[in-house]
């Protein structure tokens, strides 16, 4: 009679987690992601447009479209590979949060850089800092999540962290409106930064990875697997897709909304730049809520996709309403519509995606992967965006296009067969 080996437990840093997680932790996530999402927001909704219709105001949106296109492109690549860097890292203080403090570092430094850029590729060359640096810490924060939370609670958990990406887009525009200063709005973005990674480098709850645990390093390898064959994984790459498309339709707006305030609706310059931390602190608020509803309803229920489907039709609405009704009510009104949809999907999303993982090894490169789908709609949207302004279908037409792009990211979920 043959007796099979016990298969020996995978160590904490690999194994599904599966103690509850503390409401402090998730606390001091939130509180770090806050600062992390300031610091992209507050340039992307305001800083950078201001700053580029100050240093070219005849080619202002050329500028912005180049500006953000290339810190994109920097995202892109630089996401997956920090992600991948914390897989392998194995001090003491643990695989993740090296990679949050020296981001959150970089990223103060970068916005120092942005504070006294009087010239275009001097912006260019501080928004790509800003966005490797700032990614690090994403890349790394992501990743601790299914390192943490188990999947019973993941939807629940990834609500209130969304709370974080909402926040931060309200703090960072409103820094930006109420500063009245380019430069001082991007050191108070630094100086925020800083200050609301502190909590979490402290009480972290790292898990250290043992040196043996990790891998002979190859360059070959390396870079090979940064590949994920949606033909082996179809779940992930349906997954990575469906996130794209819903980020896509997401850029359109958050991209164009100063100019769509003044070009469209008509404001000035100083209303259009509250009216963007006004509409940004509604939809804000409104998010909030659905997050937290949405997670916790789809945890409770044990379906991600139905929520998914609906919060994409729901989000496709509001940005209709921003398409065929250019006025400052209707604004409102959408942006209203906008947190309910783009609340829930953010919660449910992320805990639908840490379950098509291909390998908890691998969690910080293959999140970092799907990141990618967060960070390419900064690179396409520009270009696209310019092609349908530059043929006279103006915001409308740009709009409708993103509800479209909207729907379709939505409903294509129906492919991910795993889940529920």
């Amino acid at each position: 009679m043959t007796v099979t080996p016990p298969v020996a437990p995978l160590h904490r840093a690999l194994a599904e987690p599966t103690e509850s997680t503390s409401k402090l932790w998730v606390a001091w996530v939130v509180l770090a992601s806050i600062g992390l999402w300031s610091g992209f927001f507050g340039p992307i909704q305001v800083l950078l447009a201001e700053q580029a219709a100050a240093i070219s105001p005849d080619h202002k949106a050329a500028v912005l479209s180049l500006v953000t296109g290339i810190g994109a492109a920097v995202s892109m690549a630089s996401n997956p590979i920090w992600g991948a860097f914390s897989d392998r890292t194995t001090l003491r203080v643990g695989r993740r949060l090296p990679w949050v403090v020296g981001g959150a570092a970089g990223g103060a430094v970068a916005m120092v850089v942005l504070s006294v850029a009087h010239s275009i590729w001097l912006m260019v060359v501080g928004w790509a800092l800003a966005q490797a640096a700032l990614n690090a810490m994403l890349a790394a924060i992501t990743a601790a999540v299914p390192d943490q939370v188990p999947t019973r609670e993941r939807a629940t958990v990834g609500g209130v962290v969304s709370i974080a990406q909402t926040a931060g887009v309200v703090v960072g525009s409103g820094i930006a409106a109420a500063t009245g200063s380019i430069a001082v709005g991007y050191l108070t973005i630094a100086a925020v930064l800083v200050v609301t990674t502190v909590p979490y480098s402290l009480r972290s709850h790292d898990i250290a990875l043992p040196v043996e645990l990790r891998p002979p390093f190859d360059w070959g390898r390396f870079w090979r697997g940064f590949w994920v064959s949606p033909r082996r994984y179809p779940d992930y790459g349906w997954a990575w897709f469906t996130r794209f498309l819903m980020n896509l339709g997401n850029a359109f707006l958050i991209l164009y909304l100063l100019y769509y305030l003044t070009d469209a609706v008509g404001l000035s310059d100083d209303e259009a730049a509250t009216g963007v931390f006004r509409l940004t602190a509604v939809y804000g608020l409104v998010t909030v809520v659905t997050a937290i509803v949405g997670g916790r309803w789809s945890d409770r229920v044990g379906r991600r996709k139905v929520f998914v489907i609906w919060s994409g039709l729901i989000t496709a609405a509001a940005l209709l309403l921003f398409a065929l009704v250019p006025t400052i009510p209707a604004a409102y009104a959408a942006a209203v519509v906008l947190g309910i949809g783009f609340g829930a999907y953010q919660a449910v999303d992320f805990a639908m995606i840490t379950q098509v993982l291909p390998a908890a090894r691998d969690r910080g490169k293959d999140l970092g992967v799907i990141n990618i789908a967060n960070a390419l709609p900064q690179v396409l949207a520009p270009a696209f965006a310019a092609g349908v302004l530059a043929l006279g279908f103006g915001y409308r037409g740009l709009y409708i296009l993103a509800a479209v792009v909207s729907v379709l990211g939505s409903v294509l979920v129906v492919r991910i067969r795993s889940l529920a």
